[in-house]
């Protein structure tokens, strides 16, 4: 959590020898990131305690050079590639930039009151939902740093073990971190069980539908932060108006071991997003050919699943779309154009003839050329123009097993595949298909249809084609061609009957993640643990009513990311 009303707000020493000269190089680029220049000092020891921390009064960004990681005279973090080497640290100066943009009017002091402590708390999420919806590439640099602001912050607002309060930090720093799109489902679901056997399920869903509201809150809106804060500590039981308890450890509760292995998961994953990809193997003319053959083996899977108009077995009707459906396709399509509007690219030219702004400098050197015989190339004026960069367009793939195991799930996949459908066919670029695999597989919607009704089906099977599954869509929508933003998904509880089908699909899941195409599972909550898949995030889903919640979450992740 940023020191927005650190004890003692004195401007540190100022860096010196390399740490200056990185210094200004992080300044140079603050701008980009907050909207506004705001100084930066990075150095060991910086940011009053924390990874990093904003000072409105000076104003100042603080950031620890001790978690760097790399010799502070080689860090270029003008260069793109270069920020990968020090994510923790550019993710750092990323929160705080969003706390400069966004941050408008900072609560009082956390030690104030408990309503200023949930304020400040509840204000991280927010701040940091505004910044991914502003900057949606921000969200790698963000979750670099989480773990290292979590288990910070939960130990410096922590309390007695398993109590409302302890509860309800953790609902705000990790929680509400979740629904703002920094964190996964998956690496904060153990925590939301432990809250909510903290505080009981209806307290826990009224905090869900506070920090959902405060993140539809305005920047410079501080009387509905101070109402929600005040709020958020009702429901908990807590006087608002109190003063918070200096912490008190005693002891690592459920809740705290929780917390640190979500921290733990997150660290992870996201050492897994900035490991440089190996070289390429030496075998170099090897790995074309088998690229190539995979890639023939695809094209005719596609052509023989695609190709065919027949109704498939499993098929059991159509039906007309259910208002539901229909205003959820609506919504899929609003977000999906959001999250492929992309954002706004400066470019700045120079003339030496109007229109433009006049630089005096340029002006005095064409001069001096002129004076001195020359032709002049000096360019006085300049102007910039912006224009938005879109997204890369969309290649969603699902494949749904209707073995009789996912009986539970033919229902919602069948909604889900109407509703992706109907939402991609009012994008421009974007393009969908859906497969259902048992002891065949068969298209359930092509590729650039939109689909008038929705096809249900059930589960009669008793195998499953996994690998012919992919390969089809692969060849379709080419997965593992690079140039789109690709995501395959599939609905399968992972109990497959064949050992080879496991074998050979995990290689080409593998195929598809090295290529650039993210893979997520969605694994039905069963009583049996299926094959625990690399190279793919691997969702459980309690309730078969979500399964359109998380796909069209995955979607514009994958557009955003």
């Amino acid at each position: 959590m940023t020191a927005l009303h650190p004890a003692a707000p004195a401007a540190p020493a100022p860096p010196a020898g390399a740490w200056r000269k990185l210094s200004a190089a992080m300044t140079a680029e603050v701008p980009a990131i907050a909207g506004r220049p705001v100084p930066v000092a990075c150095a060991p020891g910086a940011g009053q305690g924390h990874p990093a921390c904003y000072l409105p009064g000076i104003p100042l960004i603080e950031v620890d050079g001790g978690l760097l990681g790399v010799d502070p005279a080689t860090a270029d973090p003008a260069s793109l590639a270069d920020r990968e080497r020090y994510p923790v640290t550019w993710g750092a100066l990323t929160h705080e930039g969003g706390h400069v943009a966004h941050s408008k009017v900072p609560p009082p002091p956390p030690d104030a009151a408990n309503w200023c402590q949930a304020a400040h708390m509840l204000e991280e999420s927010r701040m940091e939902a505004a910044q991914v919806t502003r900057r949606p590439g921000d969200r790698r640099w963000l979750r670099a740093t989480v773990s290292k602001l979590i288990l910070d912050d939960f130990t410096a607002a922590g309390a007695a073990p398993a109590t409302a309060r302890e509860a309800g930090s953790a609902a705000a720093l990790v929680l509400a971190r979740e629904h703002a799109g920094i964190l996964e489902p998956a690496e904060t679901v153990a925590v939301a069980a432990k809250v909510a056997k903290v505080i009981g399920a209806g307290a826990f869903k009224r905090l869900e539908d506070t920090w959902t509201a405060v993140h539809a809150t305005a920047d410079d809106d501080a009387r509905t932060m101070a109402r929600l804060a005040r709020r958020w500590c009702r429901i908990l039981g807590l006087d608002p108006d109190a003063r918070p308890p200096a912490p008190v450890i005693t002891g690592v509760s459920d809740l705290a071991g929780a917390i640190r292995e979500a921290a733990g998961a997150i660290t992870a994953a996201v050492a897994d997003d900035f490991t440089p990809p190996p070289p390429f193997p030496p075998g170099r003319p090897a790995e074309r050919e088998a690229e190539n053959a995979a890639r023939s083996t695809a094209g005719r899977a596609a052509r023989e699943v695609f190709g065919r108009r027949t109704t498939p077995p499993a098929v059991t009707g159509t039906r007309d779309p259910a208002d539901g459906e229909k205003a959820a396709a609506r919504r899929l399509t609003r977000t999906l154009r959001a999250a492929t509007a992309g954002e706004r690219a400066t470019v700045t030219f120079t003339s030496p003839v109007p229109p433009g702004r006049l630089r005096m400098r340029q002006v005095m050197a064409a001069d001096a050329q002129r004076a001195a015989g020359a032709l002049p190339t000096a360019q006085p004026f300049t102007r910039t123009r912006r224009r938005r960069v879109p997204a890369p367009p969309l290649r969603l793939a699902v494949a749904c097993d209707i073995s009789s195991s996912m009986g539970a799930f033919t229902g919602p996949v069948a909604s889900a595949a109407w509703i992706v459908a109907r939402a991609a066919s009012a994008l421009p670029g974007a393009t969908t298909a859906t497969v259902l695999y048992g002891r065949g597989v068969h298209a359930l919607t092509h590729p650039g249809h939109a689909p008038g009704h929705v096809t249900e089906f059930g589960a009669p099977d008793d195998t499953e084609r996994f690998c012919k599954a992919i390969d089809a869509l692969d060849g379709a929508l080419g997965l593992s061609r690079p140039g789109t933003a690709r995501l395959l998904i599939n609905v399968s509880d992972g109990h497959y009957v064949a050992e080879d089908e496991i074998a050979n699909a995990q290689q080409r899941i593998t195929r598809l993640a090295k290529a650039g195409c993210g893979v997520i599972i969605l694994r039905p909550d069963t009583p049996w643990r299926g094959h625990d898949w690399k190279d793919a995030q691997v969702i459980t889903l309690t309730d078969p009513a979500a399964t359109i919640e998380v796909i069209a979450r995955a979607a514009t992740r994958a557009l955003t990311a």
